[in-house]
């Protein structure tokens, strides 16, 4: 008899609360297999190993925004040694993303990934998006800058999205085919393609970077509503009262699934504002103050320094510190220094995008399903 798990028995048995894990298998649900056991949803062990690994990730300082990005380009991991591959590519924190115009010029445009993806899979062997990707950095010698690098405001990785660009090019005009999802191999079409004439490749090379991948617009342009969205968000923040300003906020980092939260007295509250209880006896607190100032009114060392003394009255050694306006470079590095404790600080724009992405404060318009082949479906019995 099949062994299956409730969503509260797996949570437990992977390491999160029961809040953390229902939130993790809400974000995956496209890739946490279950079944239905009289009429109830539930859970394999294979559900459980990726929740596992996703555990795995989260404590490597991955967020679940990083880990669906990998699921979604190098597919989910069949087993520990691929787990293993992944966490190990991944050892190195993600590179801080300061966008630089000349090492996004340095990265190989779509014209010229063209023949290169051609000829690194002309063998005709079956290889996964990411052994692709792997080979690609390899034969361009990309650093980890230039591997990593994102478009600015945005949360597309600019080489992960030029490959992604040309794989559908290439998958529209033949040259490969997909056999099962994020798998692919080269065509015969694709052989010929590489023995052609440099001027045939050249022309054929144009006429494929014509070809735009409609996902690819469709972030572009969803990337353009978030961030109106955010802008429009931020104003509205700044003008409500200081009081569901403070609520707003412990709300947030409630939802986030850092604990159960809430408001201190609104006298007397020391300089913090807000209490996250990570676990159901309040033996380790999260403090947080929030500030709703003006933009062009930073948030300097001074008042960062003051929160980290109030921190200090409540013997606290976590807090987060969040404002609608900036902070300084002083209040930044004073956070980054601190040692017996750590400080979180974020900023409007920040604040703005995080309640977005939690749903805190906004409401679905409108939903758009995208749909694609069932590879599974296909297969014999």
């Amino acid at each position: 008899m099949k062994n299956l798990l409730t969503k509260t028995k797996m949570s437990k048995m992977t390491g999160w609360s029961e809040a953390n894990g229902r939130r993790w298998v809400k974000n995956f649900s496209d890739f946490i297999p279950y079944e239905l056991s009289n009429n109830r949803i539930m859970y394999t062990n294979e559900s459980l190993r990726i929740m596992k690994f996703l555990k795995r990730m989260n404590d490597a300082g991955y967020t679940a925004s990083d880990l669906k990005k990998i699921f979604l380009t190098q597919g989910v991991p069949n087993s520990e040694e691929e787990e293993n591959l992944i966490l190990n590519q991944k050892k190195l924190k993600p590179v801080q993303n300061l966008f630089d115009e000349n090492i996004k010029e340095s990265i190989p445009s779509s014209g010229q990934l063209m023949i290169p993806y051609l000829e690194l899979i002309k063998d005709g062997n079956i290889y996964t998006a990411s052994d692709i990707t792997e080979k690609i950095v390899k034969h361009f010698n990309l650093s980890e800058i230039q591997r990593h690098m994102r478009y600015e405001n945005t949360s597309d990785i600019i080489l992960l999205s030029r490959i992604r660009g040309v794989r559908y090019s290439l998958k529209k005009e033949n040259y490969i085919e997909e056999v099962s999802r994020l798998t692919y191999r080269i065509t015969d079409e694709g052989r010929e393609l590489l023995n052609e004439s440099n001027s045939e490749i050249t022309e054929e090379i144009e006429e494929l970077e014509r070809n735009v991948d409609p996902i690819t617009v469709v972030k572009e342009k969803l990337d353009e509503l978030n961030n109106e969205l955010a802008e429009n968000l931020l104003k509205k923040l700044r003008n409500v009262h200081w009081m569901k300003f403070e609520d707003i906020v412990v709300e947030l980092l409630t939802v986030m699934g850092y604990g159960d939260g809430h408001v201190t007295q609104r006298t007397n509250d020391e300089g913090l504002d807000g209490v996250i209880k990570e676990d159901k006896l309040g033996l380790d607190n999260i403090y947080v103050q929030a500030k709703r100032f003006a933009a062009n009114n930073s948030v300097g060392r001074e008042i960062v320094q003051s929160f980290s003394g109030a921190l200090d009255g409540k013997g606290a050694r976590k807090g987060v510190f969040i404002t609608t306006s900036y902070f300084t470079e002083g209040a930044k590095k004073y956070a980054e220094r601190l040692e017996s404790k750590k400080i979180i600080l974020i900023d409007g724009i920040e604040l703005s995008k995080l309640m977005i992405s939690y749903n805190v404060g906004v409401d679905i318009n409108q939903t758009f399903i995208v749909k694609a082949i069932d590879f599974d479906y296909f297969k014999d019995e």
